[in-house]
């Protein structure tokens, strides 16, 4: 390939453009990047960085994007000159290496989609790619022009005094010049990320609402949208055998439905078990990549529930291994909106019905608790967190942006909304248990065929929100948090102080959405 092609690099080695998974397979374990599990699966490791590292990412400060950004501790901003004197040492770095480069497309609407390149050093990462995002036709290839670049040299580490980096990782997102460039890690979900963050960044321009959510189908149609950040079930959640899947993670909505931005699925496996989610285990096959899960090297078992290595291990493989999965990756306007919470205070509801201001209420306050591994520097235990639009880390506009769009959308089709604790019952983390899976599906079944719309509801007082008393294959005691407590005083101390810790975040909000939106929220006292 040109150097045009490779984003400026002077390759003297072999460039390998578009390989199969088989391939990409065995190039993998040639070059000693990983093993085959006993299933066919790939597993590699990620070295030191086993989750992002959103400190270590930034935006190149230049311009139309320099005015529309909302830069602050997310969105961090860093010079042209700084981005392309580091993007210069790495493509000096990548010329005398061996180069894998992936064509894809992010967006399953024909209207909406964005050509992307990575070009890696790694084949696993070529794979990843390969598999996570949505593959274009042989006629498309055959004349391939992307309007975006990624560029991975997780081999090469950036020196901060001299490259003026945070670390030795970086990832630049360039959207003005449609590049990102990553090194110093090798945990490739900054890939995925890095692409999600800026279709969220160029698709509001295009009447377009990115989502950081999962989608399916029901027999009749019905469309159905998860949002949650990692851990909180978004990907288990929709892999329903009743259900058709569109996609597990980034979606967009635009006047044509919903659509997948990606063609493949990229799931937590820490504890993965046959009985509890069986379309993800039966997923983890050849052609599937595994990250930073103990194999056994003389069986090639992997031990999902060993976390010794990281609690955020993963599973990317692509949407065809899912039974039942839609192939055209879209589908009509969504009916049913969950919000899907880890609450580790162990206080809000297993799930509740929300009005359109109570819906816009809780996507701008994106209440969940950050689940150990996901991101670099986090603890053993899950901390309490506010992300609005259960995504803030990849949402380069003004929060107002996207809550606008999902608020017109809401009114528009009629969609029921509810809010779903997949978190802790009976007491906070260390205390109570996790809600167990059956009855969160059979919440998340109610939900979405229709059922929970029909069912009384009764008022929390304190988090002002309508919880059903009764919901098909659940006990009714589950549905009452305070029922599930030893203590009925000690769970209504804790739950105010959860209300308040609500109330405090949305004053950022409390100026710029009606006064009917921030009367949806808790009533603390």
């Amino acid at each position: 390939m040109r150097s045009e092609g490779l984003a400026g690099i002077e390759p003297s080695g072999t460039v390998h453009q578009n390989l199969t998974a088989p391939e990409l397979v065995e190039l993998s374990i040639a070059r000693g990047e990983g093993i085959l599990a006993r299933t066919g699966a790939l597993c590699t490791t990620t070295g030191a960085r086993t989750g992002r590292s959103p400190r270590d990412r930034f935006f190149v400060s230049h311009g139309d994007s320099r005015e529309k950004i909302d830069w602050g501790q997310t969105n961090q901003p860093v010079e042209p000159a700084v981005f392309d004197s580091l993007f210069d040492r790495v493509r000096a770095y990548l010329g005398d290496r061996e180069l894998f480069v992936v064509d894809g497309i992010l967006g399953a609407d024909p209207d909406n989609e964005i050509r992307l390149r990575v070009i890696t050093e790694v084949a696993w990462h070529a794979l990843f790619a390969l598999q996570l995002f949505r593959r274009p036709s042989p006629d498309e290839l055959a004349g391939f022009e992307p309007s975006f670049v990624v560029v991975g040299a997780p081999g090469f580490e950036a020196v901060p005094d001299r490259d003026g980096t945070n670390s030795e990782a970086f990832i630049g997102i360039d959207i003005d010049r449609r590049q990102v460039l990553i090194c110093g890690t090798y945990y490739a979900g900054e890939m995925k990320k890095s692409l999600f963050t800026s279709a969220n960044y160029l698709f509001p321009e295009r009447g377009v609402l990115p989502m950081h959510c999962s989608s399916n189908v029901g027999e009749d149609g019905d469309v159905a949208l998860f949002f949650g950040l990692s851990g909180t079930g978004k990907t288990t959640l929709s892999a329903d055998p009743r259900r058709r899947l569109i996609g597990d993670d980034e979606h967009g909505w635009s006047d044509n439905g919903v659509f997948n931005f990606e063609g493949g699925c990229y799931a937590k496996c820490i504890k993965l078990s046959k009985e509890n989610e069986p379309q993800i285990w039966d997923a983890i096959r050849f052609g599937a990549v595994v990250e930073n899960v103990v194999v056994d090297r003389s069986t090639r078992q992997v031990d999902y529930a060993d976390p010794s290595i990281t609690e955020n291990t993963r599973a990317a493989y692509p949407l065809e291994f899912i039974e039942g999965f839609i192939p055209q990756g879209r589908g009509g306007h969504a009916t049913t909106i969950v919000f899907l919470t880890a609450d580790a205070f162990g206080v809000l509801p297993p799930v509740s019905r929300l009005d359109q201001n109570a819906a816009m209420y809780h996507f701008l306050s994106g209440f969940t608790a950050k689940l150990a591994g996901t991101e670099a520097g986090l603890g053993a235990e899950p901390e309490a967190t506010f992300s609005t639009g259960f995504g803030a880390p990849f949402l380069p506009l003004r929060p107002g942006v996207y809550a606008r769009m999902l608020g017109e959308r809401i009114a528009r089709h009629d969609v029921s909304v509810y809010l779903v604790n997949t978190g802790w019952t009976g007491g906070p983390f260390g205390v109570g248990r996790r809600m167990d899976l059956p009855s969160t599906r059979a919440m998340v079944e109610a939900a979405t065929s229709g059922a929970l719309r029909r069912v009384e509801t009764k008022r929390h007082p304190i988090f002002n929100l309508e919880v059903p008393v009764s919901c098909p294959g659940v006990s009714n005691k589950v549905l009452d948090p305070q029922q599930t407590w030893p203590d009925a005083a000690a769970y209504d101390e804790q739950a105010r102080e959860l209300a308040r810790m609500f109330v405090k975040n949305f004053e950022r909000f409390a100026d710029s959405v009606p006064a009917a939106v921030v009367e949806a929220g808790p009533v603390p006292e």
